[in-house]
């Protein structure tokens, strides 16, 4: 989806309220519905610039997570039991609407929310999870047991979810979710990164303070997803190189997406689903990459990298500026309809490069590997998969990992992932996206069974003003936390520059 308009003013004078809810996708975590009256443009005594709810209602719904319920499924039977868990995804986003259709209802009769809502919603997934167990049968003769008892999800009042913003709920709603409702968590429980929860909790103050005309929209960020980068203490220190480590590094230049290529798809997670994301990606490298992409057309694709060797897709969620400015895609899936709203930001800096192992030399990656790095619902999930890292430049020795930075006049806003360096040595893909790679051990090592490869590291850098008013595309009950953030990757080198670049990561050069 190219960008066709810049800048349509959105009316927030109109916007006296605005309903969010927080829904688990496919299955799984909670569900949060949160009612915000929030003043726009004049029309309200508080003062201008700051995040401020006049009110606020919240209830939680738990719903068994399918996609952990399966982490096993047949080749042949995969194509169709991702397109039905990216149709749950789909069911939980038309609830998230109903939701806010119904919102001054609910509030008047809170049975509505699930006689009206959670009720349709469970018959929608039991009919999914019904095709899922039909689509396994078929290939492996046998149907998973208990797929019946993931269908129901369940109301609980604000009491009773543990999200206290002490940071020590139930690992869904407390490190994550309870600590940003006020930022007063302290970092011990589940969310992401307690090590850091201290230094980035101090934020609350900070941001509230400085958002500028940007106040609270739709549904996130928070004030308190926020945090001066100068109050957080620096990160540990890397593993050390053994002997023999691969030192060396290969640098592609594959543009920042300057031309605009949009898409809500996700061909890794959800091939052959439109608005498989429910959010809004950027793509460098690989112009033909969209949810019907197979590998035939990835190979014959254009790519914007300047090494024509290199056909890859890489592929993340866009950043917008809460700023009152709509985009394009206002009324399109991944975009408005999805809860998505606000100036996608173009980087001014994108940053590919594949380095090496601590531990030993790396081998060739094979052509049309996938890797996920982070989760896209890590907010719900929890942190178990979670790889956001935002910083800012000349602090970057100060990583976030559920905090998005406030930086000083004069630097810039950075994200960056680092990708799973250890590969299987079989598969281009499994069930779940995940466990064909893995992480390399504390000591650099590969776990068992497990060969290095090339790590491709993202930087990703803006220029965007200081201060809140900025945030990643997510899924709607994500709330866009930068928890959520996360990187996709399919290699498509050809074979003579992918033996460049293991000689290169393996030599100590640095390469281009």
């Amino acid at each position: 989806m190219a960008r066709t308009s810049r800048k349509k003013r959105s009316t927030l004078a109109n916007r006296a309220v605005v309903a969010a809810a927080a829904l688990f996708l496919g299955g799984g975590g909670l569900i949060a519905v949160n009612v915000y009256a929030s003043a726009g443009e004049g029309g309200s005594g508080a003062p201008p610039g700051q995040f401020r709810n006049a009110a606020r209602q919240m209830s939680t719904i738990d719903c068994p997570d399918a996609g952990i319920a399966l982490p096993d499924v047949p080749d042949g039977a995969r194509p169709e039991v991702d397109r039905e868990l990216a149709a749950m995804d789909t069911q939980i986003t038309d609830a998230y609407r109903e939701f806010a259709d119904r919102k001054e209802r609910i509030a008047r009769d809170p049975e509505l929310a699930g006689n009206a809502v959670l009720g349709p919603l469970r018959s929608r997934r039991a009919a999914s999870l019904d095709r899922i167990g039909t689509a396994v049968e078929r290939v492996e003769g046998r149907r998973p047991q208990g797929l019946e008892g993931l269908a129901g999800c369940s109301l609980r009042a604000d009491d009773d979810n543990g999200g206290d913003g002490n940071g020590d709920g139930d690992g869904q709603d407390g490190g994550q979710g309870g600590g940003d409702d006020n930022g007063s968590g302290d970092g011990n429980g589940s969310g992401q990164d307690g090590g850091q929860g201290d230094g980035q909790d101090q934020g609350d103050g900070q941001g509230g303070g400085q958002g500028g005309d940007q106040g609270q929209q739709g549904n996130g960020p928070e004030a308190s997803d926020f945090v001066d980068i100068q109050s957080v203490e620096p990160a540990a220190d890397r593993p050390r190189n053994r002997r023999g480590a691969s030192r060396g590094t290969f640098t592609t230049d594959c543009g920042r997406n300057e031309n605009g290529k949009f898409n809500p798809d996700n061909v890794i997670a959800a091939p052959g689903v439109s608005n498989g994301a429910h959010h809004m990606h950027d793509y460098v490298g690989n112009q033909a990459t969209d949810a019907f992409a197979g590998d035939d057309q990835l190979a014959a694709g254009e790519t914007t990298c300047r090494n024509q060797g290199d056909r890859s897709t890489y592929y993340w969620p866009v950043l917008r500026l809460q700023n009152g400015q709509d985009e394009n895609d206002v009324d399109a899936d991944g975009g408005g309809r999805d809860q998505n709203t606000g100036e996608i930001q173009t980087p001014s800096q994108v940053t590919l490069t594949f380095t090496g192992s601590p531990a030993g030399k790396v081998t060739a990656m094979p052509r049309f590997l996938r890797i996920i790095t982070g989760d896209a619902k890590a907010f719900t999930n929890g942190d178990a998969n979670a790889n956001a890292s935002w910083s800012c430049t000349g602090f970057e020795d100060r990583q976030l990992k559920d905090k998005y930075p406030i930086c000083p006049e004069g630097s810039r806003v950075v994200r960056s992932f680092a990708f799973q360096s250890c590969w299987d040595g079989q598969n281009t893909d499994s069930a779940n996206h995940r466990t064909h790679v893995a992480f390399a051990q504390d000591d650099g090592r590969c776990p068992d069974g497990f060969r290095a490869i090339p790590q491709l590291v993202q930087r990703i850098v803006y220029d965007v003003p200081p201060g809140p008013g900025f945030a990643v595309d997510s899924f709607p009950e994500q709330l866009h936390k930068p928890v959520t953030d996360h990187g996709d990757f399919i290699n498509v080198f050809d074979e003579k520059l992918m033996k460049k670049v293991v000689s290169c990561v393996n030599g100590g050069r640095k390469c281009r």
